[in-house]
């Protein structure tokens, strides 16, 4: 049991939401077929596919960085190449995972302020070359909701797959936070994926309410062909794989999934409002889903950190503040009223 005061620098700090827990302990109870074998992981696939409304393939994998990159190795070849944003998480944390697991397909990546792809920069960059000395455009990835927080409409997903059939790409999603982008959009998951043109779709279940575990779901089941031998090469395999897939269950089978992303929104949108207009203190993107990213002056964001507050300023090089299915509204005010006290010291107005 831990003392220490809740923190809002990672989602990932938050442990496992009741529903996905008492689905493990469930499935703990006697024994079960191996590597997937067994009624959880079809249980979990089989609310994967009436949550979509699709006859899709469903894998899970331990975490995000294995699900982002062995889809995006399913879909290229070694002399193929990935669409994606400059700050898109396949490129900046995934530690070269996705070339790794391709053979070496390429990031191509575009600039953009707000870490959004549109149809007219992948429209540019898929045809400014297209001779065989380049590695050839086959994928395109978005991440949903961005590593800025945004949130693709339903209408900029299906512009982008209209760009991807125009020039026969593929389309990519990474969902780690895509229950997060439905709860704001308010559409079925059905909406924003496959309905939008997404062909495979990675859902994070780590920053939802789970321990470990995200699933890669191929909404065209060709593209899936021998995935499975992807994840056995990859140790992606579980060998009591109903741990992995039993949290999924819960989650989907009470709604969990949802109400975990609501609340994580309420709250980022909880801590916007209250500290928007304070002096020096600017919100460097609109709160789309469950983050809040905040311009601040140092002597802000050291008066923060003196308080005990933890936050990563690696993205617009403000204070990042991430909101979890368990995060507490008292300890979220406690911060609004922190950053409000800091803001208006006098060291800070100063500087």
């Amino acid at each position: 049991m831990t003392n220490q005061p809740q923190q809002f620098a990672s989602d990932n700090y938050a442990g496992m939401c009741p529903e996905a827990l008492d689905a493990m302990l469930r499935a703990n109870d006697g024994s079960a077929t191996a590597y997937g074998e067994d009624v959880w992981t079809q249980r979990a696939a089989d609310s994967f596919r009436k949550l979509f409304d699709s006859d899709c393939e469903v894998f899970f994998v331990f975490n995000g960085t294995a699900a982002n990159s062995l889809a995006l190795a399913a879909l290229c070849q070694s002399y193929h190449s990935v669409i994606c944003a400059a700050s898109a998480h396949v490129v900046t944390d995934e530690c070269g995972a996705p070339e790794f697991f391709s053979n070496g397909s390429k990031l191509l990546t575009v600039q953009s302020d707000d870490a959004k792809l549109t149809p007219e920069a992948i429209r540019a960059l898929a045809t400014s070359r297209s001779d065989i000395h380049f590695p050839k455009p086959r994928v395109v990835t978005i991440t949903q909701p961005t590593e800025t927080g945004l949130v693709y409409s339903i209408e900029e997903v299906r512009a982008i797959a209209a760009v991807c059939r125009e020039l026969d790409l593929k389309l990519h999603m990474d969902g780690a936070r895509f229950a997060h982008a439905c709860a704001t959009l308010g559409c079925t998951p059905a909406e924003i994926s496959w309905q939008a043109g997404v062909d495979v779709l990675c859902f994070g279940g780590t920053k939802n309410g789970m321990a470990v575990g995200d699933a890669v779901i191929f909404f065209d089941r060709a593209l899936a062909e021998d995935f499975g031998y992807r994840c056995k090469q990859a140790g992606q395999l579980a060998s009591k794989m109903r741990f992995l897939s039993a949290p999924w269950v819960g989650l989907m089978e009470s709604g969990a999934w949802l109400r975990n992303a609501e609340h994580g929104n309420a709250c980022a949108a909880r801590l916007a409002d209250q500290v928007r207009g304070l002096p020096g203190i600017e919100l460097i993107f609109p709160v789309g889903a469950n983050a809040v990213f905040l311009d601040a002056p140092q002597p802000v964001l050291e008066g923060l950190r003196a308080r005990g507050w933890r936050f990563y300023t690696f993205i617009g090089g403000g204070a990042r503040f991430m909101f979890a299915w368990d995060a507490q509204l008292a300890r979220v005010d406690e911060l609004a009223r922190d950053i409000r006290a800091v803001s208006t010291a006098p060291e800070a107005l100063v500087a």
